[in-house]
């Protein structure tokens, strides 16, 4: 196990910068997943982490070892690919255990070491198998087995599971946090699928654009999004962002002259601010078209998603996602109403993305009218 540290770290290519100064210190042991679009820089900065990229300014310390001029051998990292970059000439056991026969660890040493590692991840049957003879899901395990043969201080991982199906990923998913749990090396894991994000982060760390949005657990990253940006990134659906003004009686005034209600502090607080307020899917409920202080919409389309549903609705001409409770049945065109819990409201300035105010706290089940 050992701690990172990352100092201002910045990356260029030629002149074109790619990594804007990025501050972060990992703990010991910790499960880090850098979540992030497509051009972020995510993956930029994890392999500047291993070595595989040179740093253009800043610093980076494993186990209080600045590493900037150390060789990727010489970094106590192993790397998990998306490819997994297998010989496909040699066996399971041969891939394995290759890192320990160039270090010349003895034969019968490199056998017991194999066999070990295979154990923990069920690939004894496979062990005389070349990689063309093996699933998806093991030959990523094989990569795995031969990451975790080294004993590594750091454990890499660049978007291990986007070539896998869906049920495999779920699988893999387990199995990496299965291993972390086992092993307690520390980890990042590079992704652009909030899921695996979600479900198998210490703590999140959100880029955009080269930068770090937001550091934090994935409760805080869901719940408490502290800019424009995470909050429609993150979330399945997106949170609900509308763009407005908060009048000078306090409430929210979406531009087509839809009043949403603000508690009494937040209204007296941005009074006269262009903001963005957001809800999640959660926090809005719905209601008879005829309810006072109900948003009038249309019903577009319902997403079931088994133990879930949402619908899906067209508000003043913008989509507006809300999760359904209870029986209620729908159908495309339907006329409805959308409550929307104060308490729960998120805003952000509409100039810079940046939050302004967090929800007075998270939102609470209810039952739809």
């Amino acid at each position: 196990m050992a701690p990172i540290s990352i100092r201002n770290v910045k990356k260029s290519y030629g002149k074109t910068p790619v990594v804007h100064g990025v501050d972060l210190e990992i703990r010991s042991g910790e499960f880090i997943v850098i979540l992030g679009p497509s051009g972020c820089g995510k993956s930029t900065l994890l392999r500047m982490v291993a070595g595989l990229e040179e740093i253009s300014d800043g610093e980076i310390a494993i186990d209080g070892t600045v590493v900037n001029r150390l060789e990727p051998r010489q970094r106590g990292c192993a790397m998990v690919f998306q490819n997994y970059a297998l010989y496909p000439h040699m066996t399971v056991a041969e891939n394995i255990g290759y890192a320990l026969k160039v270090s010349g660890v003895p034969k019968a040493e490199r056998r017991q070491r194999v066999e070990s590692v295979a154990k923990a991840l069920s690939l004894e049957p496979f062990l005389d198998r070349r990689p063309m003879a093996l699933s998806g899901g093991q030959r990523q395990r094989v990569a795995m087995g031969r990451a975790m043969i080294r004993e590594p201080k750091v454990f890499l991982f660049d978007e291990p599971l986007s070539n896998l199906d869906a049920k495999l990923r779920i699988a893999m998913r387990a199995e990496i946090r299965r291993l972390h749990r086992r092993l307690g090396a520390t980890s990042i894991f590079v992704t652009h699928d909030q899921n695996e994000a979600m479900t198998l982060a210490d703590r999140i760390i959100v880029m955009n654009a080269g930068k770090v949005e937001q550091v934090g657990t994935p409760e805080e990253v869901y719940h408490f999004p502290s800019s424009r940006f995470v909050a429609g990134f993150v979330g399945s659906p997106a949170m609900n962002l509308l763009e407005g003004r908060v009048n000078e009686e306090g409430a929210f005034v979406y531009d087509q002259g839809r009043n949403i209600a603000l508690s009494p502090e937040r209204g007296r607080a941005f009074a006269g601010h262009r903001v963005v307020l957001g809800v999640r899917a959660e926090a809005a409920r719905l209601v008879s078209p005829e309810t006072p202080g109900a948003l009038p919409a249309t019903a577009d389309f319902i997403e079931e998603l088994g133990a879930s549903r949402v619908v899906h609705a067209d508000f003043d001409g913008l989509p507006f996602a809300v999760a359904l409770t209870g029986n209620v049945r729908l159908k495309p065109g339907d006329r409805i109403g959308i409550m929307i819990d104060p308490d729960a409201i998120h805003l952000y300035s509409a100039d810079t993305g940046a939050g302004l105010a967090a929800p007075a706290r998270m939102p609470s089940k209810s039952v739809d009218a």
